[in-house]
């Protein structure tokens, strides 16, 4: 589903809001239903959706301003509900099932359409199909990447009726043989339905004639052996069995991968911290690489960092102490990596070994570390600088002969003032 949540966190790029978002990415997030968008995000240009499991495309009507859409890699079979996209300028429709070619006529609307994507679609293996469409989408300037001349509308209008019958005539056989397909899969999934509950009751222990359950005894390693078995024959089997590419298989195949994982998570039992407290460093993901920012969830601790990757931990044990509250994860923006910053916590042991390797005496240690307040030196004796003012000591030099070349120092006698106290606490200025 399309969450609130789900598009704040892909608005990063506009400070979560998304009252004035412009622009999102919702590709491989699993979506069934194209829903929420048009009421949250009314300024929306570009809408990224491929990579899903959306049936239908509703509820984009409202997005006036919407100028490109990628719904590729979903299970649409038919093209609608895209009139009210006045500035619709690209549509890419790759790979999904689209059967009923027919269906582009209510592209007529948008008159600012210039590029159309069908490549993958059943459609794109009907004769005639390019002519069809190059005659019906007058403003249409590329199609499947490829530019339509002049000349190609010129025939694909001259030889349009005939074109339309054909077209007609294979979308009909297709929507039979979809007919068909769709009363296989489910078929299929009853068989599939029923030999689950079968083999269910047969791990309790359900004797359905005395209606009474025979509770099985604790797994030994021979069962747990079998059960093993059993699963890989079953997913063995499930791989495969050769089913069609439809729709209904591909939502199929998403239930089946998505109950074995939900199986796994209830199974393991990953030890983060052990019975005494101690924090280990895990690294159940292993090497992943291109992942989504809403695939992470990032814990800071002060004495550790937990990363969960799609639900899997990575967990670090630090070296230091730091400040969780003062920590900030964020996404690189020149190369992507996942970057944490995490403070130091400044201890006092730190300071005072970090005072001796520069230098500092024992007896301001001492002052530090008892928590003693230190008064200013006065005496100029204690003072730890260089006196700049003495750095080139003064020669005497005299000239040759009865006139002396260096005149005498004249000391300057200062006159001190009638209220001056002389105060010892005061240091003397330089």
């Amino acid at each position: 589903m399309i969450t609130e949540d789900l598009v704040r966190r892909r608005a990063e790029h506009n400070n979560c809001e998304i009252f004035s978002l412009e622009e999102i990415s919702l590709h491989q997030q699993e979506i069934e239903k194209l829903e929420h968008l048009d009421k949250w995000c009314r300024d929306l240009k570009i809408l990224y959706l491929q990579n899903n499991l959306i049936p239908k495309i509703e509820n984009v009507g409202k997005l006036k301003k919407l100028e490109y859409l990628n719904v590729a890699l979903n299970n649409i079979e038919r093209i609608e509900n895209l009139e009210g996209c006045e500035e619709l300028k690209k549509l890419d429709l790759t790979a999904n099932f689209i059967g009923e070619l027919s269906s582009i006529e209510s592209l007529k609307c948008n008159i600012h359409l210039k590029e159309l994507f069908l490549v993958g679609n059943p459609c794109t293996a009907f004769e005639g199909y390019r002519q069809f469409v190059v005659a019906t989408l007058h403003q249409l300037k590329y199609l499947d990447s490829k530019e339509i001349e002049r000349s190609e509308r010129i025939k694909a209008l001259q030889n349009y009726p005939e074109v339309k019958r054909k077209i007609r005539e294979q979308e009909g056989a297709y929507l039979l043989k979809r007919a068909r397909e769709k009363e296989e899969a489910q078929r299929r999934m009853q068989e599939r339905k029923d030999e689950k509950q079968k083999q269910m009751d047969s791990k309790l222990g359900f004797d359905r004639g005395l209606g009474i359950t025979i509770l099985p005894l604790h797994k030994g390693d021979g069962e747990q052996e079998r059960c093993r078995t059993e699963n890989d024959d079953e997913d063995r089997k499930f791989w495969e069995e050769p089913t069609p590419y439809t729709p209904e298989s591909r939502l199929e195949t998403h239930r089946y991968i998505e109950e074995k994982e939900s199986k796994k998570r209830e199974k393991t039992a990953w030890t983060l911290v052990t019975a005494e407290g101690k924090v280990l460093n895990v690294n159940v993901p292993k090497y992943v690489r291109h992942l989504d920012t809403s695939l992470l969830d990032v814990d800071v601790q002060p004495t550790y960092i937990r990363v969960l990757v799609k639900g899997k931990p990575f967990q670090l044990v630090l070296p230091e102490e730091v400040k969780p509250d003062s920590s900030c994860a964020k996404r690189s923006q020149t190369t992507g990596h996942l970057v944490v910053t995490m403070p130091k916590v400044c201890k006092i042991g730190d300071i005072t070994q970090r005072s001796l390797n520069s230098d500092m005496t024992r007896h301001h240690v001492n002052f530090f570390l008892s928590g003693q307040v230190e008064k200013l030196e006065v005496d100029p004796s204690k003072y730890s600088f260089p006196d700049v003012t003495k750095i080139i000591q003064e020669k005497e030099r005299t000239g040759q002969g009865p006139i002396k070349l260096q005149p005498q120092k004249v000391t300057d006698v200062k006159k001190s003032c009638v209220d001056f106290e002389n105060n010892e606490d005061v240091p003397p200025l330089i």
